[in-house]
């Protein structure tokens, strides 16, 4: 008998894992990075993207108009 495990509310994604949860690119998501439109953080050489600045840049996206 297996028990499911509850998913981990992150506080702070890889690139990769923050790529993966805005459903973009890697190389992407570093061009946003480079730009500034997303905020990182760096612990030693790791980047680190903090849940509440994907959630702002998320909001920050305007949708198209008809």
């Amino acid at each position: 008998m297996s028990t499911a495990v509850a998913p981990v509310d992150r506080l702070l994604y890889t690139p990769e894992e923050a790529a993966e949860s805005l459903a973009i690119g890697r190389s992407t998501l570093y061009e946003l990075m480079a730009a500034g439109v997303l905020n990182y953080i760096k612990l030693g050489r790791c980047r680190r993207i903090r849940r509440a600045d994907l959630e702002a840049y998320v909001s920050s996206l305007v949708p198209p108009s008809s």
